[in-house]
């Protein structure tokens, strides 16, 4: 068999996942910081086992896809609306505090200007794939805690939209930003309507006719969910919010929760690919150069995000505990973060050096984050049968 045949890299991935979670689950870590140091040994920069990552890492994404999809499934379209009133300026002034702190924090560090914008950037945000994995989906979300943190992600990820387009901007000279951000303006709407539209006078009908058959509501409910991404991306959103538009869509439908249950182990295996991909990424020639100034930044991080969380949501009126807990669970650098690193280096907004500091520094914060929130509170992932919820 040829080392660089889909079936041995998957074979490697698998293999190895299995091996280094059995290590990770004795020492009581997060099982996602299993699947990042496999992808750091195995990747390129490692062991150089699995040296092409553009189709783990394209294939990794769609983990993303079915995660947000199964996490509309389950919220009502009048709660989203509510929350996401309350939410809206928490999620616009936390994201600016964050940019401002990491561009002085760039500065400090000997960084170009426009290095320093591209990290402020970086830093804005949490990572939706990190608070979802770990949100319990019997019990958070219908409860106010698992309402307040996807509503906040979800307005981070339509911040993320505009930031990427003005990064793209950036490297084009500026001339078409705005008539990107227009469209964006006018296509989220649309995208709304027609998912609605659609689920109501043909989606509900066919489910309908055809429920006992499960595997049809199977690949229906699969086709759905990529037709809206890949409609969102065409239309200048992103894949992951045409896929939460099409759960919310389905979640008032009462075959939702079948639907969700029935994609979860399919969620998994592609979450282990994108998380493989995500420590693969780093390069370590450059880690002695990085790693002091990636530490310093990721532990402001992980203490100035929750701190911060907790505080708005104090003030916007939100029970103690419920602003800590959702503030812990979002206290970590974005999976944007690398995307916006990869689009700045290839466009030679930032050096190597600047590009590796950031995709060290949310390394860190996906694994320090993920282990304190599995340690604190409940988790598909905890340990113990009394913390863990699924």
């Amino acid at each position: 068999m040829h080392d660089g045949t889909v079936f041995y890299t998957i074979f490697l991935i698998f293999g190895g996942a299995a091996i280094f979670s059995t290590v990770v689950l004795y020492t009581r870590q997060s099982l996602l910081v299993a699947y990042i140091l496999l992808g750091a040994a195995l990747g390129p920069w490692g062991l150089g086992l699995v040296s092409d990552l553009s189709a783990v890492r394209q294939v990794g994404d769609i983990g993303i896809v079915f995660l947000l999809f199964l996490l509309g499934l389950h919220l009502q379209p009048q709660n989203l609306i509510h929350m996401l009133k309350e939410v809206t300026w928490i999620a616009m002034l936390s994201s600016i505090i964050f940019a401002l702190i990491s561009y002085l924090i760039g500065r400090w560090f000997g960084l170009t200007n426009t290095e320093c914008w591209v990290l402020a950037a970086a830093m804005m945000f949490s990572s939706t794939i990190i608070g979802l994995k770990l949100l319990p989906t019997t019990i958070l979300h219908h409860q106010h805690t698992g309402e307040v943190m996807i509503s906040v992600l979800l307005m981070q990820d339509l911040i993320a939209i505009i930031v990427l387009i003005l990064i793209n901007g950036a490297e084009d000279g500026g001339g078409l930003v705005w008539n990107d951000l227009l469209l964006v303006g006018v296509a989220l709407p649309s995208l709304i309507l027609f998912s609605f539209l659609f689920e109501r006078y043909v989606l509900v009908k066919l489910l309908a006719r055809f429920d006992r058959t499960q595997e049809y509501v199977f690949l229906l409910s699969i086709g759905w969910c990529l037709s809206l991404s890949v409609l969102a991306q065409k239309m200048g959103l992103s894949e992951d919010i045409g896929a939460f538009v099409a759960g919310v869509a389905l979640a008032a439908s009462p075959i939702s929760l079948f639907i969700a249950e029935s994609l979860k182990p399919l969620r998994d295996f592609f979450l282990v690919l994108f998380f493989f991909s995500v420590g693969a990424t780093f390069n370590f020639s450059f880690a002695a150069q990085v790693i002091i100034p990636a530490c310093i930044l990721a532990l402001l991080m992980l203490f100035l995000k929750p701190l911060c969380f907790k505080l708005l949501f104090v003030k916007a009126g939100e029970k103690r505990l419920v602003a800590k807990e959702v503030g812990l669970r979002l206290g970590q650098a974005s999976e944007f973060s690398l995307l916006v690193a990869s689009i700045a280096l290839g466009a030679n907004l930032i050096s190597d050096v600047a590009s590796n500091l950031i995709q060290a520094t949310t390394i860190l914060t996906f694994i320090v984050s993920s282990y304190l929130v599995v340690l604190k509170y409940p988790t598909p992932m905890s340990l113990s049968d009394k913390m863990r919820k699924d």
